[in-house]
């Protein structure tokens, strides 16, 4: 759980004033923000303006896919609170960055899960072929690829965000992080199971979690792993198949 969580207008205060002081320092990058920051009114503005960059091949597709975004921000404010809590999770938790403005601006792992949520909302409002045009854009521009009808939870972090694929039906917890070339699916055999990531977990590189199982809340997925059975909430799970080690003795609590 993130301390001292902001509000969302207070978050939206804080990016403009990071970004008006990089402008003090880098003239040169302030036209740059000032498009992508300072000359937007909020920050549902600001994030659909990021997707449609992302997303558009052109400049008639990007305006296209911003005011799509700005349509799903302002039918569900509970999309802007979700991305809101994402943006905050990743400068309070990757070492990487303390600030809001770079993530924003330059981690296509955060713009690719609220690309998700816009084509989530469109399958929720049955318009499921542009749902899936989104996915399929992310999938070629930003190498992140989610379908429509995942569940994804909030405090979510795609940690370099390449390669990264979630099926149909996966659902994620809060606080999940998952590094590049994670796979989450469906077996061929069971097509209606897809897997359920609790609360906490970390998804390393390379891993894959197949079929309908459940990885326990705070749970840890080694690299390279190959995940087709439960794994219990606090244990970690290594290996070609998967192998349980350094499980808690008590339960972890939730």
């Amino acid at each position: 759980m993130i301390q001292n969580e902001m509000p969302v207008d207070r978050l939206w205060h804080s990016i403009r004033r990071e970004a008006e002081s990089a402008v003090a320092r880098d003239p040169v990058f302030g036209a740059a923000l000032s498009t992508a920051i300072l000359d937007h009114p909020d920050f549902a503005h600001a994030l659909a303006h990021q997707i449609g960059e992302r997303l558009g091949r052109s400049p008639a597709d990007r305006t296209r896919f911003a005011q799509l975004a700005r349509d799903a921000f302002g039918s569900s404010p509970d999309l802007i609170d979700a991305a809101s809590r994402d943006l905050q999770s990743i400068a309070a938790h990757d070492p990487a960055t303390t600030a809001l403005l770079p993530p924003l601006l330059n981690f296509k792992g955060y713009v690719a899960l609220q690309a998700w949520r816009v084509s989530n909302w469109l399958w929720r409002q049955r318009r499921s072929d542009l749902a899936l045009l989104l996915q399929s854009l992310s999938s070629d521009q930003l190498q992140v690829s989610i379908h429509p009808t995942a569940s994804i939870g909030t405090s979510v972090f795609l940690d370099h965000a390449t390669g990264i694929i979630i099926g149909a039906f996966a659902a994620i917890g809060d606080e999940v992080t998952i590094l590049q070339n994670v796979t989450i699916g469906r077996k061929h055999s069971e097509p209606d199971r897809a897997p359920k990531i609790g609360r906490g977990v970390l998804l390393s590189a390379g891993s894959t979690i197949i079929g309908g199982i459940s990885i326990g809340d705070f749970a840890k997925i080694g690299a390279g792993a190959v995940v087709e059975h439960d794994v219990p909430s606090g244990c970690t799970a290594v290996g070609v198949p998967a192998r349980l080690t350094n499980c808690p003795e008590t339960e972890v609590p939730a």
